[in-house]
């Protein structure tokens, strides 16, 4: 699963659109369209923010595994 797919995902769980998110992010509906699709990059910020709002992990929102040691 892609950045894009995760935050659709988590924005669709709790019944919310595009616009709604993009306010949250102070960006355009249609930039934060294009993150969805995976058409541009998410500023490190919006992640940040997104996480903080949805209450997970930025892991989970990259799609990095559980369980990573650090540091090695």
């Amino acid at each position: 699963m892609q950045i894009g797919d995760r935050i659709r995902e988590l924005r669709v769980d709790r019944d919310l659109t595009q616009a709604n998110i993009a306010n949250i992010l102070k960006t355009s509906q249609s930039y934060y369209s294009e993150y969805e699709l995976g058409k541009r990059a998410i500023p490190i910020q919006h992640i940040i923010t997104l996480c903080l709002f949805y209450g997970v992990s930025a892991d989970y929102i990259l799609g990095l595994p559980k369980g990573l040691q650090w540091p090695r």
